[in-house]
């Protein structure tokens, strides 16, 4: 992966030596453009400690080399990454002014674009740098949204440059290797809710996160996917097609209804077990009796009916679980007819459940077993999909 650092004149230009550091340790070769105000927050002599490489720091380039650097290095960048985005380097960026190293540089670039803005919180807020913004997203950039916190002037707002470690997942995200591409993967996510009356329901923890993760990697990675999602708070990954059902009964039938076609089904919906057997048609009262006492039958096993299909897809499962992890995960796997079983400890509040982090345990059904350690679930997704391209391709 080859990655153009454009560095902007904003204070958070400071951490870029420890973001060029970060992205070298992922495998990528980083090569660093300055603008001149960039130099009053960063040395050009320690950015090219870190990369291993000179600096481009004039748009003229250097004489000596027989070349005109921008261009050349246009032809060698996958990504190119300004971090800190300024005020001033968006709106270069959205007008199309060329007169540093790096406003020129960008004009030249023709692969993928990611910004990190970071500025003072009213900045961020002006019209013109929001419009800017929005500009730049249609025409493909990617944006990574500040962080809140406390700034450099003393502010408390949205501003600061985005965490380093989600700068380089971001990074990693939108070059990855497309090795899905022509694939169709359905993924489920979220919970589901099985009704007890019009206002009551039974439900789990589950806030989809980790599926739609998955449909965000897959979809960059080039597959089309198809996202079956219960009810959750979150925003659908751009590109993907979605079916929104609340009950355990409604994904059974959407994923049945759309499973031909697709090579993959990743199961990573929390669906309920149980469903009350008469949900009753009028909200309960308390004041009934003391107790109520609801009646539960199983609902529609998906699992097992992708299982069971003449022509299956390959299937990876989940199994959240609180006690003998591995035993009870493997089970399941063999049982369900599964290919692939993700299994995580919902015990840890920490991971799983409706926290940003995972720790999984990755089974398949030739006994191959694999430890992914705490990350985010964006990361984790990621080598879920790692696990479905190998097992397929052997």
């Amino acid at each position: 992966m080859n990655v153009v650092l454009g560095v902007s004149g904003g204070i958070a230009a400071y951490k870029t030596p420890d973001l060029v550091r970060r992205l070298r340790e992922t495998g990528a070769d980083v090569r660093v453009v300055l603008t001149p105000n960039a130099e009053r927050f960063v040395s050009a002599l320690s950015l090219a400690a870190v990369s291993g490489h000179g600096v481009l720091r004039d748009q003229w380039g250097d004489p000596s080399s027989g070349g005109v650097d921008h261009i050349e290095l246009a032809r060698w960048a996958d990504v190119l990454l300004i971090a800190p985005a300024t005020a001033n380097i968006l709106a270069k960026l959205a007008v199309g002014i060329a007169d540093d190293a790096l406003s020129t540089y960008a004009v030249a670039h023709r692969r993928a674009l990611l910004i990190a803005p970071a500025m003072n919180t009213f900045m961020y807020a002006h019209p013109t740098v929001r419009q800017n913004l929005d500009v730049l997203q249609e025409r493909g950039a990617r944006i990574i949204e500040p962080d809140s916190g406390s700034l450099a002037c003393g502010d408390e707002g949205v501003g600061r440059l985005a965490d380093i470690s989600r700068i380089v997942e971001e990074v990693q995200r939108v070059a990855a290797a497309r090795d899905l591409e022509g694939r169709r993967i359905l993924i489920t996510a979220g919970p589901t809710r099985e009704a007890i009356d019009p206002v009551r329901y039974l439900s789990n923890r589950s806030s989809g996160k980790m599926g739609y993760a998955l449909a965000d990697a897959a979809r960059s990675r080039g597959a089309f996917v198809t996202l079956i999602s219960g009810p959750t708070a979150l925003r659908v990954p751009p590109d993907v097609e979605v079916d929104h059902v609340v009950s355990a009964t409604e994904m059974y039938e959407s994923v049945m209804k759309r499973v031909e076609g697709h090579h993959v089904v990743i199961k990573a919906a929390a669906v309920a077990d149980f469903t009350p057997q008469t949900p009753s048609t009028q909200k309960l009262k308390k004041g009934l009796s003391e107790d109520v006492h609801l009646v539960l039958r199983r609902t529609p096993d998906i699992l097992s009916a992708l299982g069971n299909l003449p022509q299956r897809p390959f299937i990876v499962a989940f199994a959240a679980e609180t006690e003998n992890l591995e035993n009870n995960a493997r089970e399941k796997l063999l049982n369900k007819q599964a290919d692939l079983i993700v299994a995580n400890d919902v015990s840890d509040g920490s991971i799983g459940f409706d926290a940003d982090h995972n720790e999984i345990l990755l089974l398949s059904r030739d006994g191959g077993r694999e430890a992914i350690p705490r990350s985010s679930k964006r990361v984790i997704a990621d080598r879920i999909l790692d696990a479905v391209v190998r097992s397929m391709a052997s």
